[in-house]
């Protein structure tokens, strides 16, 4: 069996860093869709042709229409310790996005997120806290939209989308929390991911662009980094 075409960031025996491409779900669900686990996993098993079952441990997720950079890890150790990580806030994640009107200057928003039965989320008294740092990157005139740099200090589900609707500038391209233009995925990535190796205890850093495609277009985003 031919080994994935995977774009692998790093990797070594306790960790394995990746893009998780736009449209690709970030685990298995009920629609049978390729997802990036089992694909990984695969990567993993013809790579190194092991027998029997592969262990990946999922610490993160990204929306299936997210693209960006994501960690999985490659012993229940290494998950183990990222989990408690994440747990503890000290996994510093990075989004780009672009989002409708203009945006100025640095800022940071905080709301209470609940997640509704349908999936959705919803800005709510008895949520979760949920914080986020974002930084104006650029304005498109002609577009009337806003290149942002966003911190996400907390992983609520939809947060980013859910924070930036709530203040009147959701996220191009999110048809679940704003109203419908081009046909483009949602202008959101995972572009920066950085954290303590679960082993070696190294500082670790990752960066990775948007490709120039879709919303991205509008925007230099090389500005960013």
């Amino acid at each position: 069996m031919k080994i994935p075409d995977i774009n692998v960031l790093y990797e070594d025996n306790h960790i394995i860093v990746v893009e998780k491409g736009i449209g690709i779900l970030s685990q298995a669900d009920n629609t049978g869709d390729d997802d990036l686990v089992n694909i990984v996993k695969s990567y993993i098993k013809e790579k190194y042709d092991k027998p029997g079952n592969v262990y990946l441990g999922l610490v993160h997720r990204l929306d299936r229409m997210v693209g960006g950079i994501m960690v999985f890890a490659k012993t229940s150790k290494a998950a183990s310790r990222l989990s408690d990580s994440i747990r503890k806030n000290e996994i510093n994640k990075y989004y780009m996005a672009i989002v409708h009107g203009k945006l100025e200057g640095k800022n940071r928003l905080i709301n209470n997120i609940k997640k509704l039965d349908n999936g959705n989320s919803v800005i709510s008294p008895d949520g979760k806290e949920a914080i986020l740092d974002y930084e104006a990157i650029s304005y498109n005139k002609e577009k009337n939209c806003s290149l942002v740099k966003i911190h996400l200090l907390t992983g609520r589900h939809h947060q980013i989308r859910v924070q930036f609707a709530n203040i009147g500038h959701a996220i191009l391209g999110d048809h679940r929390y704003s109203f419908g233009e081009e046909d483009y995925p949602i202008a959101l990535y995972a572009y920066k991911l950085e954290f303590v190796h679960p082993v070696k205890k190294e500082e670790m850093s990752f960066q990775l662009l948007p490709k120039n495609y879709g919303f991205w277009k509008l925007f230099d985003v090389n500005k960013i980094l």
